[in-house]
């Protein structure tokens, strides 16, 4: 071992007359500590309610969708036929899309129609595999039968078999004049996605009755279930490029473009606030790297006197600084990585312990905190607080090697 490690590592060990520089070393690496383990703990909780909510969006939201304007069935037999051969494509049903307004007592409400084929819609989304109530049978036992949302059927007083007024902005000539269209739906089914947008703006009815309800002026297309939803940007990049004239390819990550932009940003941000605690933590270091060199003035002359170099001096105060900051961020790493694989069940250790609810259920739609732990989180934090570690110990310790020999032992 050489001596500037050996020396530096036993400064980590001060002795008695040394009780407070002992003192703020353990403020130091226990401030560090926590930081690491706080700033993991963060992410992995703000990864976990991405994730959460990225599901329920897709339990309604196709990984791949094929959009024509125009209902061109031989172009969307040819979309379908190139589906259907990619390797990474495990299901694909048609549609038919158009907005409405509900209208039931006195309550209106603006909605996103989709028209479905009953048969393979369940393969493409989710949600609709098990509904709550009813049967997506129905769509094709009923005419013009719909399928609502939860948080719709609560809000409207729906129950199965009751009437759902839908008025587009078509207008159709009547006995008193141009009025809007309505029609009355029959609910055969209510489905729960567990995101509140869809399960209170979201219908489906069966493709025929939505195409006979908009009078063809309604978006038509493609919706496709892929294997890995993280590989939709290729599929619909790839596919994109062999589709006819007229028709568009888009993924999921572009119709929620919005929301992931702004959650990432959120995540950056976050980092930054929890990174300068670290760095307070960290700089803490440079105090008590200080008062260890005042300290040491004369250990240092004895050293300088005996042959060492300024570098090596140097070198022995980063080491006692460095061993500090590895130890703190270790540490906080075991913390964090600990808290955020059991994060879920310490809160609610600590809600039955002081008796309140940190998620109400009837305020959010999950009554657990979710937590998705990420390797490159845990890499990224570590080697930044090293980072920040490191760069503490740089000052005092230039600062101990340029020590003047005589004048530290003048005043010993």
């Amino acid at each position: 071992m050489r001596f500037e490690l050996h020396v530096g590592l036993r400064y980590t060990r001060a002795g008695r007359s040394t009780r407070f520089v002992n003192f703020i070393s353990f403020m130091a690496t226990a401030g560090i500590g926590l930081g690491v383990a706080a700033l993991i703990m963060v992410l992995s909780v703000m990864n976990g309610f991405q994730k959460e909510v990225r599901d329920r969006m897709l339990g309604v939201l196709a990984h791949v969708e094929v959009l024509a304007m125009a209902a061109d069935e031989e172009a969307l037999l040819t979309a379908g036929q190139l589906l259907a051969a990619h390797p990474g494509v495990l299901a694909t049903a048609p549609f038919a899309m158009g907005q409405a307004m509900t209208v039931r007592g006195d309550q209106m409400k603006g909605l996103m129609i989709r028209g479905i084929d009953p048969a393979q819609e369940a393969g493409v989304t989710p949600a609709l595999a098990a509904l709550d109530a009813g049967s997506l049978d129905g769509l094709s036992l009923k005419r013009f039968g719909v399928v609502v949302g939860r948080e719709l059927a609560i809000g409207m007083g729906l129950s199965i078999g009751d009437g759902l007024s839908l008025v587009t902005a078509d207008t159709a000539a009547g006995p008193v004049g141009i009025l809007p269209r309505m029609k009355t739906f029959e609910v055969v089914g209510i489905f729960a996605s567990g995101h509140h947008d869809y399960d209170s703006g979201l219908v489906f009815v069966h493709q025929r009755d939505a195409l006979a309800f908009f009078r063809g002026q309604a978006l038509v297309g493609l919706r496709a279930r892929l294997a890995d939803m993280q590989e939709a940007p290729n599929v619909s990049s790839v596919i994109g490029t062999q589709l006819p004239p007229g028709l568009v390819a888009r993924d999921w990550t572009q119709e929620n473009r919005n929301w992931f932009a702004a959650v990432q940003l959120e995540k950056r941000m976050m980092f930054i606030i929890l990174t300068l605690i670290i760095a307070v933590a960290a700089f803490n270091l440079v105090s008590m790297l200080v008062m260890t060199v005042m300290d040491k003035r004369g250990d240092i002359a004895i050293l300088r006197t005996l042959g060492a170099q300024r570098g090596s001096i140097l070198l022995i105060f980063v080491v006692q600084g460095a061993s500090l900051g590895v130890l703190g961020v270790l540490l906080g790493l075991v913390l964090g990585v600990t808290g955020a694989l059991n994060i879920g069940e310490w809160v609610a250790g600590l809600e039955s312990l002081f008796g309140f609810q940190v998620l109400p259920k009837g305020i959010y739609l999950i009554n657990q905190l979710p937590s998705d732990l990420r390797l490159n989180d845990v890499i990224q934090v570590g080697l930044v607080s090293l980072m920040l570690s490191l760069l503490a110990t740089l000052y005092p310790s230039w600062r101990a090697a340029n020590t003047d020999p005589a004048e530290a032992l003048r005043h010993d």
